[in-house]
């Protein structure tokens, strides 16, 4: 699928670093926004694995988000986050205090562990780094390696029946509007399968899962906005996945805005502008996750054949 990628918001760049083979099958997505970004998040999941999520409040002291990070390992794999605030760290980014800085560096994680053989193969602070590292390096606008690579190496869908991945996609404002961008990255590792006629979806309980998705726009935006904006596009993991939101996943959205274009909202009702901002975000979100369904690959496993999903095209 072509739908464009989170990368096209200007400043957004995306690294990743992932380990295959001899019982690894995992790996970390960082999301390197511009200096002084806008961020907040909205996690619907009922078991998530996350860091700094709640430094993402519209009501805490600070509203810039330095980097996201999205990593395999369940709750051990947070470990990732510390080699991405060292990156920060060492290039000067993060909330100034006496002595330095402290990067805000808020992440999630999906579980897959176990799933390339080796329970203990899971990220930690050195692939965190390696990661940031990938994102620092790679140009603006540059293209993103979706399917099984970086979060998306070990995701797994349909209650771990067919093989997950990474997905991006982008949309365009229109009208006066039409230099605002709205990009969303997913990494699906879902309970749930792509929702469409005669879809059946794997029976409750089953699994452990989690789609996790970074929407980026080049709007301003406040936390307040973003937060909402968050909350708006779980619009679109729902259109795309049946179930989500269950209590043995850990569904999140987080949302950065770069505030680089101003939107220009209609005088007869100044909230449309964000309305449609956040609509857009819904469906970016919804193609970002088909678009991580279709790219992911057949791989092989110590427990077998690992098949991509049959209905790519749903």
């Amino acid at each position: 699928m072509t739908n464009g990628s989170i990368t096209d918001v200007p400043g957004i760049r995306v690294g990743q670093a992932q380990r295959r083979g001899d019982g690894w099958l995992t790996g970390v997505t960082v999301v390197l926004p511009p200096p002084g970004t806008i961020g907040s998040v909205d996690v619907r999941g009922g078991g998530p694995g996350t860091h700094e999520t709640d430094a993402l409040d519209p009501t805490t002291l600070v509203p810039t988000v330095d980097a996201v990070v999205l990593t395999g390992g369940s709750a051990y794999g947070l470990a990732a986050a510390g080699g991405v605030q060292r990156w920060c760290e060492e290039n000067g980014r993060g909330f100034p205090v006496p002595g330095g800085v402290v990067p805000i560096v808020p992440a999630a994680a999906i579980f897959d562990l176990g799933r390339g053989g080796d329970f203990g193969a899971r990220p930690d602070a050195a692939m965190g780094y390696e990661a940031a590292l990938d994102a620092a390096g790679s140009a603006d606008g540059a293209a993103v390696d979706c399917g099984n690579s970086g979060a998306g190496t070990g995701a797994a869908l349909g209650a771990g029946r067919y093989k997950g991945g990474l997905g991006t996609a982008s949309l365009r404002l229109a009208g006066e509007n039409s230099t605002v961008v709205v990009g969303a990255l997913a990494v699906v590792n879902a309970a749930g399968v792509p929702w469409h006629p005669g879809a059946v979806p794997p029976s409750n309980g089953q699994g452990l899962n989690t789609t996790l998705v970074v929407v980026a726009t080049n709007a301003a935006l406040t936390t307040a906005e973003a937060r909402r904006t968050a909350t708006a596009a779980h619009a679109g993991m729902a259109r795309a996945l049946n179930p989500v939101h269950t209590l043995a996943d850990g569904d999140t959205i987080f949302t950065l805005a770069t505030g680089a274009a101003a939107l220009v909202p209609p005088p007869q009702l100044p909230a449309a502008a964000l309305i449609e901002l956040q609509s857009a975000a819904a469906e970016a979100v919804r193609l970002a996750v088909l678009d991580g369904v279709a790219a992911a690959e057949a791989v092989t496993t110590p427990a077998g054949s690992w098949p991509a999903y049959p209905a790519k095209s749903a």
